[in-house]
């Protein structure tokens, strides 16, 4: 299930992991884990802000995938689904069909 998360970190703890390598290698690691089909880092609100892209296999993963940001980086962890472009037209299409099929 293509999945959006939104990795806050809050500037103190992210000044002791950057000087003490955390930041990169906590980074480094969920890039090679999840594999995302993007990535994205920026200040947010004063704040170190990732976005990741990825596929969530199952949401059993999510512990393994969140963890490491809440305990290393003392990070807020936020994750939606999300669709691309085909993924929404598949599924409006999917809707009018059944719609269509229920006014019948």
């Amino acid at each position: 299930m293509r999945t959006l998360m939104r990795v806050s970190i809050p500037v103190e703890s992210g000044n002791r992991a950057i000087k003490d390598g955390n930041l990169e290698r906590t980074i480094q690691g969920a890039m090679e884990r999840l594999r995302p089909e993007a990535a994205y880092f920026y200040p947010e609100n004063g704040r170190r802000t990732c976005l990741m892209v990825f596929d969530l296999k199952s949401p059993a993963d999510v512990p393994a995938i969140a963890e490491p940001f809440f305990m290393e980086l003392d990070a807020s962890v936020e994750m939606h689904t999300v669709m691309n472009v085909e993924d929404l037209k598949k599924g409006l299409s999917s809707m009018l069909e059944h719609q269509g099929a229920v006014r019948r």
